[in-house]
């Protein structure tokens, strides 16, 4: 992985230049403590995470905090820049694709979607799974679904191509074990008592459902709602909106001989810091009320690399 002054480096980059959407960058100085790694350092399973579909959150960039975490943990972290190819995958146990958008027109987040998979890549994936690798994929808000709508399609998935917020306009959405929200799971469980997980919070996102056998692992609560603009973050009061209740923002399931992680929101599973209104705010596993985001990025990680059943 790369060192912690190069990701320092890159993301001082983005913070200069700027981005076309809303300027966030990881926070770097947020380091939970791990108090009990899975592995030895630099001893546990190959996990690749995107950066060949012009993603959004890439291991130097927005998910550097996530990256480091994982190394922490005893994981080996490296970006995958070469697209999915049987090559490629080989070596690795977990592929860890976040906000893929196509190439060409990367920067153009409004309709019609644009697919970010070549169908052969697709196919690659899906052989490279159910042959027994793990797969966590995350399409945030809009147009991150659209982008991968094809490989969603695959999965036995539909994701839907707009943004999920409170009835109130809120962008924190919690979820908890109280209300049957957060799913009963090896996930939520850990691997013991110390690791159990009764809430997270997610950070807009898209909701979606399934077509197959999946357990659900975040379901949207009531007083959720679902908004499609035709372009990102434009909203009027024309804009088609709906109940969001019921619709999923986390699950899992198995294909094959491998194991498949869905999520709809991105930024739970990093640290993120961005400026609004003059004031230096927190976005993901560093924000207030999602303490819980730390240990339940852990235990997915580990069940999809086998570690819990």
């Amino acid at each position: 992985m790369a060192a912690r002054s190069l990701i320092a480096a890159v993301v001082g980059a983005i913070l200069l230049t700027g981005c076309t959407h809303m300027q966030q960058a990881g926070d770097l100085s947020y380091e939970p403590p791990v108090p009990r790694p899975a592995y030895a350092e630099g001893a546990g399973p190959l996990v690749l995470i995107d950066e060949s579909h012009c993603n959004f959150h890439t291991a130097t960039g927005r998910y550097a905090p996530f990256a480091d975490l994982l190394g922490r943990d005893g994981f080996r972290v490296e970006p995958l820049g070469s697209g999915f190819t049987a090559d490629g995958l080989a070596e690795a146990t977990v592929l860890v694709v976040a906000n893929a958008m196509p190439v060409v027109g990367c920067d153009t987040w409004k309709l019609p979607a644009v697919g970010a998979f070549a169908t052969g890549e697709i196919e690659t994936l899906i052989e490279w799974v159910e042959g027994g690798g793990a797969l966590l994929l995350i399409a945030d808000h809009m147009p991150f679904p659209g982008a991968a709508e094809n490989l969603a399609d695959a999965l036995g998935l539909v994701f839907i191509n707009g943004y999920v917020r409170t009835d109130e306009g809120e962008s924190q959405i919690r979820f908890d074990a109280e209300s049957g929200t957060l799913g009963d799971h090896a996930v939520t469980r850990g691997r013991d008592g110390q690791e159990q997980v009764t809430a997270v919070v997610s950070f807009t996102g898209q909701g979606f459902w399934t077509l197959r056998d999946a357990e659900p692992l975040l379901t949207l609560p009531a007083q959720t709602r679902v908004r499609l603009p035709r372009k990102a973050g434009k909203f009027t009061d024309k804009t088609p909106e709906f109940s969001a209740e019921g619709l999923l923002q986390g699950a899992v399931f198995e294909v094959g001989q491998g194991r498949v992680a869905v999520f709809g929101e991105a930024a739970m599973f990093s640290a993120q810091e961005y400026t609004r209104d003059g004031e230096l705010r927190q976005m993901g596993m560093n924000a207030p009320g999602a303490e819980g985001n730390v240990q339940f990025a852990l235990n997915l990680m580990h069940w999809l690399a086998g570690l819990l059943e």
